[in-house]
């Protein structure tokens, strides 16, 4: 479990987040919600130490997350984040291999040279194996840096809004191979989301922010409605049930 309790934030004295108060739950998709601003790619990237810390605490199932050294916590938690700076001149095989670097050092073994081949396999990417990521589609691309993430092999994923110029096709593709993979292998993601009928649709729990705050948290039946959709992202709009989950018509 990914514990959070009163953790604040600043970038150059505004306030980013505010007392957060968060459980995480092994297992699963867990979506992170809200309007431009309320503060998720900032949690996510304290979650993954990629900012400093300046209030509060976060734990990773049972451990300070200060406490915990690099090494450790790149075999407990993968990030993917918004802006990738990785050169377009690379394989995609070799772009899934950097996923193996907190184990092999770069120097791969027949271990993290089978965990690849399977990670390949689960994100359909071997018919492209060999091909520069400067050649694909931005689905492809973007297929191909989450399979790179995921071969890090890591009980934690977190993903900075990985649908951004996905088309329609591509972005239910990936979010249905994450729910599935996360599903078969006990994994847990936390990804945050613009499209709230994605959110709704895929994951197990919703986490919706707003100024920094959380402000509601639960199963997508529960949290998803008319009311919610006023109070977090300030708009009116129909809620209908459609196969068991809502959905948002605008």
């Amino acid at each position: 479990m990914i514990r959070i309790r009163n953790v604040s934030h600043q970038i150059a004295g505004q306030t980013i987040l505010q007392g957060v108060d968060l459980d995480i739950q092994q297992g699963g998709l867990t979506a992170l919600v809200g309007p431009n601003g309320a503060g998720k790619s900032t949690l996510l990237s304290l979650v993954a130490r990629l900012q400093t810390l300046q209030s509060g605490q976060i734990e990773i199932n049972g451990q300070d997350l200060q406490q915990i050294s690099h090494g450790d916590l790149a075999q407990m938690l993968a990030i993917l984040p918004q802006v990738l700076t990785s050169t377009h001149r690379i394989s995609v095989q070799d772009l899934v291999g950097f996923g193996r670097y907190p184990y092999s050092l770069g120097r791969l073994g027949p271990k993290d040279r089978e965990i690849i081949a399977e990670v390949l396999q689960s994100f359909e990417l071997q018919e492209i194996k060999h091909r520069f990521l400067d050649t694909l589609s931005g689905g492809q691309r973007q297929r191909a840096y989450t399979a790179m993430a995921w071969a890090q092999d890591t009980e934690y994923l977190l993903l900075d809004e990985p649908l951004n110029n996905l088309d329609i096709a591509a972005s239910r593709s990936l979010m249905s191979r994450l729910k599935s993979l996360a599903a078969q292998q006990g994994r847990t993601i936390v990804i945050v989301l613009h499209d709230i009928n994605y959110a709704a649709g895929y994951a197990d729990h919703i986490v919706a922010m707003k100024a920094g705050c959380v402000v509601t948290a639960g199963p997508p039946q529960e949290v998803v409605s008319e009311a919610f959709l006023r109070s977090v992202f300030d708009t009116d709009a129909r809620v209908i049930v459609a196969n068991d989950r809502p959905l948002v018509i605008v």
